[in-house]
């Protein structure tokens, strides 16, 4: 049954994630934490994170990921398998018609509607985003790091993955750096 599921998780985000990437992240998050609560909200963060500073397409990387972790390899073959297949079905079906249909004004709005989509999609997805670090971190840290990273990114042109992966390299310093409690074991002198 974990399989079946795997696959009709990935296969719908394959099927609806129309605009490639970006547009299928909010849909991964609805099915794996959402809908099937493979993972929570932090840990999703954690593989989007990780998946945004590898090469590749992020879907089918978030598939691979999900997948092993939720069925071992062969629910990782399962759930890549089942991003990719979608997108290969439509492209052999809308390639042989487009070149008759690519003029019509439909088709022309239908794409450029599908931008404010995505974006409204992306924009909730980062909201609660921000809500949840609001927890950890903290509303004017959490509003830093915002603004920090806009700033990084859209005037100084710093590729979002040298971001990403500075911000989990300082993670991982802060964590071992932690101060670690030790319980002092007393014995009394008898």
């Amino acid at each position: 049954m974990k399989q079946l599921d795997l696959f009709l998780a990935f296969f719908r985000v394959g099927m609806l994630g129309y605009g490639g990437g970006p547009s299928s992240i909010p849909l991964v998050h609805k099915e794996v934490v959402e809908k099937y609560k493979w993972m929570n909200d932090d840990e999703f963060a954690d593989v989007l994170a990780l998946g945004n500073t590898l090469p590749g397409p992020i879907a089918t990387k978030m598939a691979g990921y999900i997948g092993y972790r939720v069925a071992g390899f062969t629910g990782m073959v399962n759930a890549t398998a089942a991003t990719i297949i979608p997108t290969i079905l439509l492209m052999i079906v809308l390639l042989t018609s487009l070149s008759s249909f690519k003029d019509l004004p439909w088709v022309a709005g239908m794409t450029k509607a599908v931008v404010p989509v995505v974006g409204v999609m992306l924009a909730t997805l980062t909201w609660d985003f921000f809500k949840k670090s609001n927890e950890t971190l903290g509303k004017v840290n959490a509003g830093l790091m915002v603004v920090g990273g806009l700033i990084l990114m859209e005037v100084l042109n710093v590729h979002p993955a040298i971001l990403i992966l500075v911000l989990l390299t300082l993670a991982i310093a802060k964590k071992d750096n932690t101060p670690k409690v030790e319980k002092k074991i007393e014995r009394g002198v008898g």
